[in-house]
């Protein structure tokens, strides 16, 4: 069982890792608390905002593309300028942002769901070149969002569906194409799929909120191997580190008993640990 974590204080909802390959740092998010956080050395940075933020990418060495509840936002890390670059349901306000990335294209892609996880209120877009485009809607906490290294698919899930779908990818654009096909569905064994990421020999690990774990999936869909955590509200695994061969995990405390919180006292904490696997670089945005 995994219990290495950042000396930090927990996250009612952890989310979103993002190792940045040229500063080589982590970012995440709480969700609840309206913040991201950056772990650098022995120090903690943080910023806050005025509405949820869940997920960002990495432009260059000086600004991140960030996703807040009404908007995807360009911010500098050293000036904290902050500039909407496109509304994100800005005219829904019972909706937010959730599970995000970068595409190798240079393309983000970025869930929405309701503010209480109401059914069927949240969709997929792609940001690219400029544009917000939405990709599927009608789920309810679209999670999972990740590309196979060889560019042919994407991944994404619907947590409370308790499936990842894969889809086909233009090897040109980096667009959607032919239908979602089920690369999972975990309704059997009663597992919720969060976040997700794919490893540099293309199988996905993912998150299972509730179950105190990670798993890792070959890209046929067959269960590799398990990583157990301290626990159960596990959220967003992230490859990270010099080499990408520590995994970062992202997890949340909320919903937790004060008699769950004595037993799992590490909940919400960000955990890490080496892995024989290597990941890969995140992509980068293309403004």
């Amino acid at each position: 069982m995994i219990k290495e974590h950042l000396p930090v204080d927990s996250c009612g909802l952890g989310e979103g890792p993002l190792w940045h390959p040229k500063l080589e740092l982590l970012f995440w998010f709480d969700i609840n608390a309206c913040k991201m956080f950056c772990w650098k050395g022995n120090e903690l940075k943080v910023w806050n905002f005025s509405e949820p933020v869940s997920a960002a990418g990495w432009i260059d060495e000086e600004n991140l593309i960030v996703a807040s509840a009404s908007s995807l936002i360009k911010l500098s890390l050293e000036s904290d300028h902050r500039k909407v670059l496109v509304d994100l349901e800005a005219d829904m306000q019972h909706t937010r942002s959730n599970d995000g990335r970068a595409d190798p294209w240079g393309g983000f892609w970025i869930g929405t769901m309701g503010l209480k996880a109401e059914k069927e209120a949240g969709s997929i877009y792609r940001f690219y070149k400029g544009t917000l485009k939405q990709l599927h809607k009608d789920l309810t906490i679209p999670n999972s969002i990740c590309f196979s290294p060889d560019r042919k698919f994407v991944y994404f899930a619907d947590t409370r569906q308790e499936k990842i779908w894969r889809q086909d990818l233009d090897q040109d654009t980096g667009w959607p194409i032919n239908e979602p096909i089920i690369f999972i569905d975990f309704k059997a064994q009663g597992l919720h799929p969060d976040g997700s990421v794919c490893d540099s020999e293309g199988f996905l690990w993912n998150a299972q909120y509730g179950a105190s774990r990670i798993a890792r999936y070959s890209p046929e869909g067959w269960l590799d191997r398990v990583e157990s955590f301290a626990a159960s509200q596990v959220t967003c695994p992230a490859f990270g580190g010099k080499s990408f061969d520590t995994i970062y995990v992202t997890s949340a405390s909320q919903g937790l008993s004060d008699d769950d919180l004595k037993v799992q006292p590490l909940a919400g904490k960000v955990f890490h640990f080496e892995s024989d696997i290597l990941g890969l670089a995140e992509y980068q945005v293309e403004l």
